[in-house]
């Protein structure tokens, strides 16, 4: 546990010296979901009907493009291998690693989403359900991710080829995300597609360590 917070405020200190890396996403996605409403009109009922797809693929994009950096620095400046060599399984330390990444890139678009219920003229029903798919989704999306990042860290160009191994594995997230807000935004129950959800996000903290460390060692060896 000591180790892992270790990790997790390495992380921190280190995306406090670069805070264009973490604001980067976080403006990409406020001016995606700004430019909406501003392009299709302020009608009440559209924006409500769109919200659902306009929120999660914005957020789909802006995970995608916080990515990159998540093993890369360590991989080229040699802390990578450092980390392999710790007395700490390496699982472990993808999982803090993950955890930091949400920290930075998830956890700031929840924080920001009564900004999108005005903009998205969205029902308090609605705005929670956005932010129940935002807390339930956007771990798993850095979970996910992180393989690919994994697999492509030794690679001089992978942004490419990052983002198609990725948005296949994103699709189960964003379907049932957008039929969360949908059912929400029609007074409906979304019960069912949280627990999807909530499993998704079981399945990705329990198995995807496991998979991105041994991407990894097959990344740096």
């Amino acid at each position: 546990m000591i180790n892992m917070m270790s990790v997790i405020r390495r992380e921190l200190l280190i995306a406090f010296r670069r805070q264009a890396d973490v604001f980067n996403p976080l403006w990409f996605f406020i001016i995606v979901i700004t430019l909406f409403p501003l392009s299709i009109g302020p009608d009440p009922n559209l924006l409500t009907r769109i919200a659902a797809g306009i929120v999660w693929v914005a957020a789909l994009l802006a995970a995608l493009l916080s990515l990159e950096r998540l093993f890369r620095d360590d991989f080229q400046d040699g802390s990578l291998e450092q980390m392999m060599l710790m007395p700490v399984p390496l699982p472990v330390v993808v999982i803090a690693k993950v955890f930091a990444h949400w920290l930075l890139t998830g956890l700031p678009l929840i924080l920001i989403s009564p900004l999108l219920a005005v903009l998205l003229s969205l029902d308090f029903n609605t705005w929670l359900a956005v932010v129940l798919t935002l807390l339930l989704g956007t771990p798993t999306l850095s979970f996910i991710g992180a393989i690919g990042v994994a697999l492509t860290v030794g690679l001089q160009k992978g942004g490419v080829l990052l983002s198609l191994l990725v948005l296949p594995l994103y699709i189960p997230v964003l379907i049932f995300a957008t039929s969360t807000i949908d059912a929400a935004s029609l007074s409906m129950a979304y019960s069912g597609q949280l627990a999807i959800l909530g499993a998704m996000l079981v399945a990705a903290i329990t198995l995807t360590p496991f998979a991105i460390s041994a991407a990894l060692r097959v990344s740096v060896n």
